[in-house]
């Protein structure tokens, strides 16, 4: 086994080409897997991260799958070619946890491999990876009954990855609320929630027990205007800029302890300097969720944040 310094980036399923604009001076193409030599870089457009990319040799296929047994239990394939001989090392391997989960949750704390074949005798494997879910993806059990719409997923695959979530008594705002899904989630965990938007709640959403909808735009009240807030949301509709503006001023304000916004794209683009000012705010994480479609989500907590920061 040979550890490279390098990391391999898999793309977010349909974004492998912003995720190529990202890396342009990478050193593998395999599928979706993009592997750069030298240290990490900043990459938006993922849905895993290889940390530890190492060359495994192997004469059969029963070696390779011993061998990733050695190292630890669970690993991912990631077919780029031989699919056949990818399959059958995964099929020696310890079955993973594949069904559709009930929210809330927390995420697995053993470690998650990832591997594929470059040739019959070789494969990348990474013991290490950025999501604990296998190819960073998982499927929520649905609600098709309560929520409005299917944006709450969103909202749920947020607060799972961030390892924190409202609890009953907490004060949270939806921005962009309407028709009502992240309003759906956040009450649904007990939380209040204050729900703006110019566009009406659905009725049955609006009646639910701790909400209060508010008509209004939201990125023309005032941190002042709404007071302090355990969490802030916002799934609007409008240019990243823009956003970035209105959260700024409930950074300065300190009103806010932890935050959750999606940063939309407009039109086929990628606003990555407004994206990296996001990322630069201490205690940022800005991912591209499996849930997510042209646009990203930035979580940052308050737990995350420096001392003396908002």
């Amino acid at each position: 086994m040979r550890e490279l310094e390098a990391r391999c980036y898999h793309a977010a399923r349909g974004f492998l080409p912003i995720l190529l604009d990202e890396l342009p001076d990478r050193d593998r193409l395999d599928g979706e897997l993009v592997t750069v030599l030298g240290p990490k870089r900043r990459a938006y457009w993922t849905r895993n991260v290889w940390e530890k990319p190492t060359l495994i040799e192997f004469s059969s296929v029963g070696e390779a799958a011993k061998i990733l047994r050695s190292v630890q239990r669970n690993w991912a394939s990631l077919p780029c070619r031989l699919h056949r001989r990818t399959a059958l090392i995964a099929e020696k391997l310890p079955p993973l946890p594949l069904k559709p989960k009930s929210f809330p949750f927390d995420p697995p704390a053993a470690p998650m491999g990832a591997f594929t074949l470059l040739d019959e005798h070789m494969m990348l494997a990474s013991p290490l990876c950025s999501s604990p879910f296998p190819n960073g993806e998982f499927e929520f059990v649905e609600d098709k009954e309560g929520p409005p719409s299917r944006a709450y997923r969103k909202l749920w695959e947020a607060l799972v990855l961030a390892g924190e979530r409202p609890v009953p008594g907490q004060k949270c705002v939806d921005a962009g609320a309407s028709p009502g899904g992240w309003t759906w989630a956040l009450a649904g965990l007990g939380a209040e929630v204050l729900a703006i938007d110019r566009a009406p709640l659905e009725s049955r959403i609006e009646a639910m027990p701790g909400v209060e909808a508010l008509r209004h735009d939201a990125f023309t009240l005032r941190p002042e205007d709404i007071g302090a807030v355990d969490w802030l949301c916002s799934d609007v509709i409008c240019y990243p800029p823009a956003l970035l503006e209105w959260i700024g001023r409930w950074l300065e304000s300190g009103l806010a302890r932890n935050f959750v916004c999606t940063i939309k794209m407009q039109g086929e683009g990628f606003d990555k300097a407004t994206t990296d000012r996001f990322a630069s705010i201490p205690g940022s994480r800005v991912l591209h969720l499996a849930h997510n479609r042209h646009e990203l989500t930035w979580i940052n907590l308050e737990r995350d944040r420096s001392p003396g920061l908002a």
